[in-house]
């Protein structure tokens, strides 16, 4: 229509800069068959900027929101100054004549909505829900008008500027668009996720519906009925009571209006209804090519679809071929690392493993790539019954929220039918396990292990010795080959070698519990029999460490010079400090044995000790502080004496039963074998990351030669590439940087999302079935937010009155979009009205902060200050104290 004005017929996904992001999506919905938008028109980002321009202050008003953080009252004043200058600009006529001309050829006598739609609003990687302000019922010229000039002052509402801050948005680059939008006057309204935004399934639509206008539901003032659909099928129909509705005032605006009696408990919702509205959902999703939260209307029995967004707080599904229903397990929740990795970390961890592959070079195909996250794929491992009945107990040991999860995903009628009751382990299997089954029982039973601990550690050593030997012989491509077969080998290599003695170890521990209670009818000696192993790597680590804080301790300089130390310059700093000198050769010694490790490890990608030693410096300082000289030496002597006078305890009340001498030395061998074996716990892993370590530096290598030559614009920027794409790169001497943009993008899309445990190729998140739904004294509501929190409780009634400090969990009647300022502090979120849609669990989700809704007088059962448990996944609040 012009440069100020756009009708929605004009509008596409091309269109974002001149409507942003909720405007878009309407042109889009537009052009779907079979899809009701009302009418209306976008008035475009140009218009905002024109407006803004005419004003000389609103420049140095926008720098007060920039530099340093502000506080919670600097943030509310400085918004407030913006958005009372921005109303106070007049709009030039030109904007004016544009707007009051589509106004009229859409329907003067009409009424509208007008919303706001940001360049940073409703898009895959931030939905920015209810940021800015939205009127609804506006009539006549000069209502439009200030409506829209409000909704362009909105973009300066707390709420907006701390979520842009909290995503990483400037503020001088967002630009506003206005949506106006002809009213619809619905008897039915809601939001409908054409996936599950708790469970993650792909496969169910959740449809959320109330009487009246959709804001009720949306800023969580009323309660709504749930609807669930799957497959054109109603599931669920969970009916609540619904006191408040918002209507249409005739004169304009709105008003709340109290529902009677037994209407409150009428659904809002046919059966019938529901499905259509599923099924409309669908085509959405299909037309957007993602899941879709959708605000819609129904009004004489028509749909009307009010806006769409993309849901982008659903974890990722995982890639799986064919109709039968898979099961993936975190990798990083059994390495302690759930952290994002980068697609090199990816590519070495799916070489690393050697099964499911036809050549070393090659990355296994049962670990997949999930929100730059690696999942193991377990449906085919169920398939045999003997896993199936072994495998979640093995998993308990591991991590006990993911062998419930596999043992009720198990028992789920939607997966038994690709069970193969007759499916058997294949011979050769058995003829390769049996060699090692047979050492481990040998090493229980008779072996002399005095030697096994020194023979392991040379054995590493001299794998070590050999990869970095084969690797520094190679160059090129050749050595990207060598480093993918020496990855292929690691495991094959270490664990034929090590599992005879660690499966005796751990083999033990469950024998000597067993027999314990069997024969003395407790197991309380256990714990102090595994105390203070020999040979553990990572005890011997902490140790050592423990040995540069007391080396540090008598010289004041160094602690100081640590507080301020650089990477860079660390070991040369330090020389020149007082008692550096000293300290040096303690540190030096640590970081030739040690410095190969860091946080998060299993990761290429992630730096080691030796490149970022500051790392240590805080828990070097917290030794130095906290532990009296030799004290680490000192709790690790007594540990070993407290597991000598265990085991001698257990053995004279095992003398004291019947049969108490056979017992006794049966059990003798037991605690000593366990005491010989259990150290190597952490040799498998303390090897594959020494290698590791090694083969980051020769990837790092390459990389700066391809640096050097132009090709990277540095050498991290190998991190976004596979192995394979590696090899690619040094074989042309071309890097792609789409691929590497790209790629940076989905990763800060998916490193803020929250990993699951189990999840299923519908996306569905498999939490665990607890004993029973709400532990005695809990407050019960629905789960909204997955996580678990505990904190002390402030409880608000009034925005206005809100005092939080960081870490509360906040306790609210409810939660509308102006909350958003709190969430930043808030631990944990409690609320007494609301659902999946409501304003809190949005951005609860987004924000990672658990949150039960619909808890009962929350405001009044909760006492202000105290200490709660929040547990958002299953859906219950605790009291501590």
């Amino acid at each position: 229509m012009s440069q100020y004005v756009l009708n929605f017929s004009d509008i596409n996904k091309s269109s974002l800069a001149e409507v942003g992001g909720k405007g878009a999506n309407l042109g889009e919905l537009g052009r779907i068959p079979g899809i009701r938008v009302p009418a209306g028109f976008c008035v475009s980002t140009r218009a905002y900027a024109d407006f803004i321009n005419t004003s000389g202050a609103f420049a140095a008003l926008l720098n007060g929101l920039s530099g340093t953080l502000l506080s919670p009252e600097q943030l509310k004043t400085a918004g407030k100054q913006i958005r009372d200058h921005i109303e106070t600009l007049a709009i030039p006529s030109l904007i004016q004549q544009d707007i009051i001309l589509a106004w009229q050829e859409t329907g003067s006598q009409l009424a509208y909505a007008v919303r706001s739609s940001a360049t940073a609003e409703d898009l895959p990687g931030a939905s920015f829900a209810g940021q800015q302000d939205t009127f609804l019922n506006v009539k006549g010229e000069q209502q439009l008008l200030d409506c829209i000039r409000k909704c362009w002052a909105s973009l300066f509402t707390e709420r907006a500027i701390v979520y842009r801050q909290q995503n990483g948005f400037e503020h001088d680059k967002v630009l506003l668009s206005v949506v106006v939008q002809q009213m619809v006057f619905p008897e039915v309204s809601g939001i409908m996720f054409t996936a599950d935004p708790v469970s993650g399934n792909r496969k169910t639509v959740v449809i959320d519906a109330g009487f009246g206008l959709g804001d009720a539901l949306v800023s969580g003032i009323v309660a709504a009925d749930l609807y669930q659909v799957q497959g054109g099928t109603l599931i669920k129909q969970q009916i609540a009571r619904k006191e408040t509705a918002i209507y249409a005032k005739p004169e304009g605006g709105t008003v709340n209006v109290e529902i009677a009696g037994e209407r409150q408990l009428v659904p809002a919702l046919a059966a019938a209804d529901a499905i259509r509205l599923a099924s409309l959902g669908r085509s959405i999703e299909a037309h957007f090519g993602n899941p879709q939260d959708i605000e819609w209307g129904i009004a004489g029995n028509e749909i009307f679809i009010l806006q769409s967004r993309p849901i982008t707080t659903l974890y990722p599904v995982p890639p799986a071929s064919g109709d039968q229903l898979r099961l993936f397990v975190s990798i990083g929740h059994q390495q302690m690392m759930t952290e994002a990795m980068k697609p090199l970390g990816i590519s070495v961890l799916k070489t690393l493993v050697p099964v499911g592959k036809s050549r070393p070079q090659e990355e296994s195909p049962y670990l997949q790539e999930v929100g730059a996250r690696l999942y193991l794929d377990l449906t085919d491992l169920l398939g045999y019954p003997q896993v199936r009945k072994r495998l979640p107990e093995l998993l308990l040991n591991i991590d006990e929220m993911i062998g419930r999860a596999v043992r009720d995903f198990i028992s789920r009628d939607e997966f038994q039918p690709s069970l193969q009751p007759d499916k058997k382990v294949e011979p050769a299997w058995l003829t390769t396990a049996f060699p090692t089954i047979f050492a481990v029982f040998r090493n229980i039973l008779y072996r002399d292990n005095a030697a096994a601990m020194e023979e392991i550690n040379g054995f590493i050593e001299r794998q070590i010795h050999e990869n970095r030997t084969k690797l520094l012989a190679v160059a090129g491509v050749a050595r990207i080959t060598e480093v993918q077969e020496i990855l292929s080998s690691l495991i094959p290599t270490v664990l034929p070698r090590i599992a005879p003695y660690l499966g005796a170890g751990l083999i033990t521990y469950k024998l000597i519990a067993a027999l314990s209670q069997k024969w003395v009818g407790d197991a309380q000696e256990l714990g102090d029999i595994s105390k203070s192993p020999t040979g553990n790597v990572t005890t011997e680590m902490g140790l050592a460490l423990g040995d540069v804080a007391d080396a540090a301790r008598p010289y004041p300089a160094v602690a100081a010079y640590l507080k301020q130390a650089a990477d860079d310059s660390f070991f040369a700093g330090l020389r020149a400090v007082d008692g550096g000198a000293e300290v040096l050769p303690v540190l030096l010694a640590f970081f030739e044995q040690y410095g190969m490790r860091g946080t998060g490890e299993i990761d290429v990608t992630r730096p080691r000790w030796r490149e970022a030693p500051t790392a240590l410096v805080p828990a070097i300082l917290s030794q130095i502080a906290g532990i009296r000289p030799g004290q680490h030496r000192l709790v690790f002597a007594a540990g070993k004496k407290e597991a000598e006078l265990a085991a001698d305890r257990l053995l004279e009340r095992l003398q004291a039963k019947p049969g108490g001498f056979f017992k006794a030395r049966c059990m003798r061998r037991l605690i000593k074998v366990h005491r010989a074996f259990i150290g190597l716990r952490e040799h498998p892993k303390f090897f594959i990351v020494q290698n590791l370590a090694i083969i980051k530096q020769v990837l790092l290598q390459e990389a700066a030669q391809l640096t050097a030559a132009g090709v990277l614009a540095a050498h991290e920027d190998v991190y976004w590439f596979s192995l394979q794409e590696f090899k690619t790169i040094i074989a042309t001497q071309q890097a792609d940087y789409a691929v590497v943009a790209g790629r940076k993008e989905q990763f800060s899309n998916v490193a803020k999302l929250k990993p699951p445990r189990v999840m299923t190729s519908e996306g569905e998140i498999i939490t665990a079935n607890p004993g029973a739904s709400v532990p005695a004294g809990a407050l019960p509501g629905s789960p909204v937010s997955a996580g678990i929190v505990e904190g002390c409780a402030r409880v608000i009634l009034k925005l206005e009155e809100a005092t939080m400090q960081k870490g509360d969990i906040l306790v609210a009647p409810y939660t509308d979009p102006g909350w958003t300022p709190l969430f930043p502090l808030a631990a944990g979120l409690v609320t007494e009205v609301g659902g999946l849609m409501t304003h809190g669990a949005v951005v609860a989700r987004e924000y990672g902060i658990p949150a039960v809704a619909g808890v009962d007088n929350a405001t009044g059962k909760i006492q202000n200050g105290q200490r709660i448990r929040v547990d958002g996944t299953q859906g219950f609040v605790e009291f501590i104290e």
